[in-house]
């Protein structure tokens, strides 16, 4: 279902690529939100975009940035301290009497010490990694819409809400993030010929069942053991992944705005099949991103046969993580 995906988001390479521009309008609304809830999530790769800021806009959300790295940076600085005191106080007790309560204690100060820390670090570094690009549901990325006559790389949210469900919904369904082809005329038709997106893929990431990518049955007493597989395109090149997507807006006006996003997802090519999983994002041919991108007064039938028409390249899986 793609839970995860390695998304292509720095505008200079997205421009030179593709004519892409930056929405800095719903870039700037993005960060100002999260000023507010500093709980939203934006993928550093995005971020990367206002490193370098070179007009009034792009100071002004590096600005932002910046304020937010430094509130992170005091929060975490001070749980680590919280941590280490409960280490130094477990560590004591241990010294006078071990028990389970104060081994426990010590086995979790130090799993959080070391979370914070890796969270301090990764906000501190200036050097993207490949981590920096991928994204999870619920976290904001770009994706590239088009809007009057200019292709616009826009941030929003990876898991659709569609526009006329309540905000429950994100709880109700967790896999929003994925819209399968076979329900694009049903549960997404209000997004299906109306507003539509590409997210340009590296790779993409699925959870599947050890038995499965091993192609036999459970034996008795076994539990099945899920792996993460990351599948990538060989030859290496991008994936201009179908995307739909959804303003919705709170008609008691109580939650924000959200612009959020699903990759559209068909049977998987044979060798992704094998691997054990039985979805894959539809990688559109180049020639057809215009066509996808503007599917107002074009039918169902001849977006459903762009999405059929699709680049297949050869998924080359490796195993990430058990």
């Amino acid at each position: 279902m793609c839970y995860s995906a390695k998304i292509v988001q720095l505008i200079k390479d997205a421009l030179r690529r593709y004519g892409v521009h930056m929405d800095y309008t719903e870039a700037l609304q993005l960060f100002l939100r999260r000023r507010a809830n500093p709980g939203i999530v934006i993928s550093k790769a995005f971020e990367a975009n206002f490193d370098e800021p070179a007009n009034a806009a792009e100071r002004e959300i590096k600005a932002l940035i910046d304020e937010h790295r430094r509130r992170m940076a005091t929060q975490w600085e001070s749980d680590v301290f919280k941590q280490r005191t409960r280490l130094v106080a477990a560590e004591r007790k241990l010294r006078h009497k071990a028990t389970r309560t104060a081994q426990n204690e010590v086995r979790i100060a130090t799993a959080k010490i070391d979370a914070f820390t890796e969270k301090l670090a990764g906000l501190r570094r200036r050097d993207l990694v490949d981590d920096d690009s991928r994204i999870y549901p619920m976290q904001y990325a770009g994706v590239i819409v088009r809007a009057a006559a200019n292709y616009m790389l826009t941030p929003m949210r990876y898991h659709c809400r569609p526009q006329g469900q309540p905000a429950v919904i994100d709880r109700k369904f967790d896999g929003l993030y994925c819209a399968r082809r076979d329900s694009l005329d049903s549960f997404w038709k209000g997004q299906f010929g109306e507003s539509h997106a590409v997210a340009v893929l590296d790779a993409f990431y699925e959870n599947v069942k050890l038995h499965d990518l091993e192609r036999r049955e459970l034996v008795a007493d076994e539990a099945a053991k899920n792996i993460i597989l990351q599948f990538k395109p060989r030859p290496a090149a991008e994936l201009l992944v179908a995307c739909v997507w959804s303003h919705w807006t709170d008609p008691q006006g109580t939650d924000p705005d959200l612009r959020s996003f699903a990759v559209v997802t068909d049977d998987p090519p044979p060798e992704v099949a094998a691997a054990g999983h039985n979805r894959c994002p539809i990688n559109l041919k180049r020639e057809n991103v215009g066509a996808w991108l503007t599917p107002r007064n074009r039918s169902h039938e001849e977006l459903q046969a762009i999405l059929g028409d699709r680049a297949m390249p050869y998924y080359e899986h490796e195993v990430l993580a058990a």
